[in-house]
């Protein structure tokens, strides 16, 4: 029979890191599923301001957005005395629903509105993230801080496209 040795057995940290990656890119993927119908319809035809950035920007702009703060928020946690790993997760998970609000609010359901509402939650959650993740690791922080930087701009164009339609 063979026996694992602490050298071949999962250990959790990779699994943490497994399931941050799954679960941001599985919750990128339903966001890209609400929002790409809506493109070249309703969003097309939306008054955009001069420094909207085009189509093509925002799919590789999130995705290493969703990469880097994945593994930010994993260097945190592995950081992190126990005591504060579950609360680390559980305000990453938070600010990914808010996150998948956004695109549900603005694109889904065309509510520019409301979105920018979430948009300013999503700012205030990001800029949490950033500051629980460099109480832990100043690498995590440094990773992060792109995060709530784009959620700024997000918020900003959101901002301007409520007001010019």
């Amino acid at each position: 029979m063979t026996t694992m040795t602490s050298s071949t057995r999962p250990q959790p940290g990779g699994l943490v890191l497994a399931g941050l990656l799954l679960g941001t890119f599985a919750i990128a993927a339903i966001g890209g599923w609400v929002t790409a119908p809506n493109i070249s319809g309703w969003y097309a035809h939306l008054a955009k301001p001069s420094f909207n950035p085009p189509d093509w920007l925002f799919g590789p702009a999130w995705s290493l957005l969703y990469l880097l703060m994945s593994v930010a928020t994993w260097l945190a946690w592995r950081a992190a005395p126990e005591e504060d790993r579950g609360s680390l997760l559980a305000l990453y998970a938070g600010q990914l629903a808010i996150n998948l609000l956004w695109s549900i609010l603005f694109f889904g359901l065309h509510m520019p509105r409301m979105a920018f509402a979430d948009c300013l939650l999503l700012l205030f959650a990001a800029v949490t993230l950033t500051k629980c993740c460099r109480r832990y690791s100043a690498l995590a922080a440094w990773l992060v801080l792109p995060y709530p930087l784009w959620v700024a701009f997000a918020a900003v164009l959101n901002g301007a496209i409520v007001l010019l339609n």
